[in-house]
């Protein structure tokens, strides 16, 4: 009896497990890829290293960013972090707010 319940203790730990840590990263993983996909030209985007940047030219592994004027680096497609989504009314309001 003593074996079944150490086999029932194992095996909610692994379940336990599953729920808490593999499921949520396979998860992220999953949304990760399908942000890299649907990157397109003129995408302002976010690396994983903090640096903003446009899209300007995309190949099937690698993107290149314009960072500034005339300044372009060449980053791998998986290090894109996030795709930077302009809220127009954040803006305005902003633009509102009385200056001290």
């Amino acid at each position: 009896m003593e074996g079944a319940s150490s086999l029932i203790f194992l095996i909610l730990m692994g379940a336990i497990f599953y729920f808490m840590l593999v499921r949520p990263q396979r998860r992220r993983v999953q949304q990760h890829r399908a942000l890299v996909d649907t990157l397109s030209v003129g995408d302002e985007v976010v690396t994983i290293g903090g640096l903003f940047g446009t899209i300007t030219r995309l190949n099937d592994d690698d993107v290149e960013l314009r960072v500034d004027g005339s300044t372009t680096l060449r980053f791998l497609k998986t290090s894109i972090a996030r795709v930077v989504i302009v809220d127009e009314h954040a803006d305005e309001a902003r633009e509102e707010e009385p200056q001290p």
